[in-house]
């Protein structure tokens, strides 16, 4: 039976996207060529399919899936089913790792709530280069498949002594600390409410040097994440589950 225009054909399973262009009903979105090939090949999605868009700022919209060629696609939104609400302020300041644990990270990180990813460069941190543009889209489709109604900013490289230097002052830096520290448990309930973030170390850890730097910082706040030497990638999700636990972040 052919799809009357307006009809919406449900979906074998929920289907989000998130898109970059302003959202307002009866207004057409353009999808990209990847968002496209997505919906036609894996999802086998047809005109007049419903799927659900965001892009951070409009809230979460119905809308309506329209094949303009053979490759193109758009959606036409037809109501809002979420608004956009105010959006947790925590960043992950993470050295980053060989490519599968980092994406697994930005992955893993975006379901858990940090509104920024803040890869940094230490004196142990083994990989050279970051793909930000991957962890971008790694952060996109976790967003998509977790009901967030944003995507986390994807910050490029940063070498530590640099960003220590730039903090700003109103920001806690909570430091997941292998030298001693009270558990974070603890400090989080005792942490004022504001604008926070986690930084977690490289393999091997920080050297003495960075070590004190970090705790030099006023708003540092060391912690703990246990006696057990936890893998770099776990320590920062660790982290982020007990903050998000804790802070509702």
């Amino acid at each position: 039976m052919a799809v009357e225009e307006g009809d919406l054909v449900e979906p074998g399973g929920k289907v989000r996207l998130f898109v970059e262009q302003p959202i307002a009903a009866g207004t057409p979105v353009t999808l990209d060529d990847g968002q496209a090939h997505y919906l036609r090949h894996v999802m086998r999605a047809r005109a007049g399919t419903a799927v659900q868009i965001f892009n951070g700022r409009d809230g979460e919209w119905r809308a309506v899936l329209a094949l303009s060629s053979r490759r193109g696609a758009a959606a036409t939104p037809q109501r809002q089913t979420r608004p956009q609400g105010a959006s947790g302020d925590l960043w992950l300041c993470f050295a980053p790792v060989k490519k599968a644990a980092s994406e697994f990270v930005a992955q893993k990180a975006t379901e858990l709530g940090v509104s920024e990813l803040r890869p940094i460069v230490t004196r142990r941190t083994i990989v050279s280069r970051v793909n930000v543009d991957r962890m971008l889209a790694n952060a996109i489709e976790a967003a998509e498949q977790s009901d967030r109604l944003d995507v986390p900013a994807c910050q490029a490289p940063l070498p530590l002594m640099a960003m220590l230097g730039a903090w700003p002052s109103n920001r806690a830096l909570i430091f997941c600390d292998e030298g001693g520290a009270p558990p974070m448990l603890e400090a989080l309930k005792a942490l004022p409410p504001g604008p926070a973030a986690i930084l977690s170390g490289p393999e091997g850890g920080f050297d003495p040097e960075e070590r004190a730097a970090i705790r030099a910082l006023p708003q540092c706040v060391p912690v703990s994440l246990g006696p057990r030497i936890l893998r770099a990638d776990t320590a920062a999700l660790a982290a982020l589950a007990v903050f998000q636990a804790i802070r509702g972040a």
